[in-house]
């Protein structure tokens, strides 16, 4: 540590057309000075990883997911986590774009009312941009479309999920909503498993068949290759046991696809891999 030797006093003016005081300022420092500080990075080596995009876009060509359901073509940066998906069948016609990162855009038009509804808490709680178009034979019921439109998310979470490095992989989460209170524990493992405990009292809310609920989870767990548990610790009213079910879904979504920045880009697993298999 050293001292700067005696100040001296320099004379500054101040030009302007009202005051022109004279200020006088004193180049002694206000503390000592230090001749040497060790140098720490703000970040820990991996923040690159965590915290930048890649300049050079890449590529996904478009496929055919096993389900059917087309993967388009599009441009992102490295770390961009964005599904894209169009599913056509002679039943339906689907479009779902889905973005890990977003900040809870919600743009989905399925032709079911509360479908829409729920997508939406998808969206909102689980801070994703969620953007579905469907049309579909709900002249007959809304049975193919709830399917193919929760096939084709499921599709989109695998392809923006991608290899999963560096992500906590597990999300548990508990959403009251009023006398509702419902459970959901999901492991982004690559192994499809729907384990379901609904108690809805009606069969209907609105216009939507409840039954469709457990089918929608179903699909989106076939597709996205997650294990899901959902467990319904209280409720009496079918709309909010339904939707405190989504709204703990979204939650634990969002918890499982998160950073986990101690992993440092690591896949979560001791295989070293996460699979479909």
């Amino acid at each position: 540590m050293e001292l700067t030797a005696a100040a001296r006093l320099v004379e500054y003016s101040i030009s302007s057309p009202l005051l022109k005081p004279r200020v006088r300022v004193s180049q002694r420092p206000l503390a000592p000075t230090l001749t040497s500080f060790p140098k720490r990075p703000i970040f820990p080596p991996n923040h690159r990883q965590l915290l930048t995009m890649s300049q050079d876009p890449q590529t996904c060509a478009a496929s055919v997911d096993e389900n059917g359901s087309t993967i388009t073509a599009s441009s992102f940066g490295a770390r961009a986590r964005i599904g894209e998906v169009k599913r056509v069948t002679k039943e339906t016609n689907v479009s779902v774009k889905i973005n890990l990162d977003g900040s809870g855009v919600a743009e989905n038009n399925t032709g079911i009312p509360f479908l829409d509804h729920m997508l939406d808490q998808l969206a909102s709680h689980g801070l994703l941009d969620v953007h579905v178009k469907a049309t579909g034979d709900i002249h007959i019921d809304d049975h193919h479309t709830n399917e193919d439109v929760a096939l084709a998310i499921g599709t989109a979470f695998l392809q923006a999920l991608g290899d999963r490095k560096g992500i906590n992989r597990f999300g548990d989460f508990s959403a009251p909503l009023d006398e509702a209170l419902i459970h959901v524990a999901l492991d982004l493992s690559g192994r499809p498993h729907l384990s379901y405990d609904l108690q809805i009292p009606t069969q209907r809310v609105g216009t939507y068949d409840t039954q469709l609920v457990e089918h929608f989870f179903q699909s989106l767990v076939n597709t996205s290759g997650m294990t899901l548990h959902i467990r319904q610790l209280a409720g009496r009213n079918s709309h909010h046991i339904i939707e405190a079910t989504f709204k703990a879904f979204a939650r634990a979504l969002r918890q499982a696809t998160e950073y986990d920045p101690r992993r440092h880009g690591t896949i979560p697993s001791s295989k070293g891999v996460l699979s479909r298999s």
